[in-house]
């Protein structure tokens, strides 16, 4: 269903999650009638409204006004520990494949290497990453200077 688009009529307004059971019929139907046409089970706006029996004034009234959840939360980001081996470039090449796979570095937390080891805790935006969680885990773990990977945390 896209990006929930904010104009410069949404900017100062205030915006509530509610729960589906209280929306109005017509803002129920709205939503399914986007849906039918995001996933490309209609080929019209008009041929949606119809499967859902909803008017058309109805659809373009809400259709700017009524998102999914899913759509307000699309930022996926996950937090990754590193044990590694101090050596020069190590985190250049760390940061290389995160990059290479579509991965957002939002922020890198380096401890001061200590009897040849630092840790490194790295938060990422993977809501474009072009490969699994797993595939990417596999990936980091085979590179000779990675002493270990976990997951601290992921959200959204």
């Amino acid at each position: 269903m896209g990006e929930i688009p904010l104009n410069k009529k949404d900017q100062g307004l205030k915006f509530y999650l509610v729960r589906e059971d209280v929306l109005p019929e017509a803002m129920k139907k709205t939503l399914e009638a986007k849906e039918l046409i995001e996933r490309k089970k209609v080929s019209s706006i008009w041929d949606a409204v119809k499967k859902v029996d909803l008017s058309r004034s109805a659809f373009y009234k809400y259709r700017d006004t009524v998102f999914p959840f899913h759509t307000i939360v699309k930022e996926k980001i996950i937090t990754l520990f590193f044990h590694l081996e101090d050596r020069s470039g190590t985190l250049s090449q760390l940061l290389s494949v995160v990059a290479s796979h579509h991965c957002n570095v939002l922020t890198i937390h380096q401890t001061i290497p200590l009897q040849g080891r630092a840790n490194v805790t790295l938060s990422l935006n993977v809501t474009d990453m072009s490969i699994t969680l797993d595939e990417l885990l596999d990936q980091l773990r085979q590179l000779e200077f990675v002493e270990k990977v976990e997951v601290l945390g992921s959200g959204a």
